[in-house]
């Protein structure tokens, strides 16, 4: 299940032309700005509209939702439609015993 949205990549107006402009995106103030006035033929400005759908937001890519874990016992939590992060301050010994039980319970680890 991947995000059907197509939404456009927002850049800052005069970051492409000018150098000293970064490209995070910055909403535009002038009175005179086209982009401002989201006159037709220039920059997409962020808007309400781009917004995902209540049932995407907080899910993966792969279609999966987002379960932190950071031991072994966290795994009871998770059920069919979750996928397992293990936390990055799980050391190496833990999250062996993690990877080992999650594949016993055929769950997804979306860093193994």
């Amino acid at each position: 299940m991947v995000n059907p949205r197509n939404n456009p990549k927002f850049v800052r107006w005069l970051s492409v032309s000018l150098k000293r402009v970064k490209s995070p995106w910055r909403k535009p103030h002038g009175i005179n700005s086209k982009v401002r006035a989201k006159l037709k033929g220039k920059l997409p400005m962020p808007t309400v509209g781009y917004k995902a759908p209540k049932k995407m937001i907080y899910l993966h890519p792969s279609g999966f939702k987002e379960i932190l874990v950071h031991n072994v016992k966290e795994l009871e939590r998770v059920g069919e439609k979750d996928a397992v992060r293990i936390s990055s301050t799980v050391g190496k010994r833990k999250k062996t015993e993690i990877v080992k039980k999650a594949g016993e319970m055929k769950l997804k680890i979306l860093n193994p």
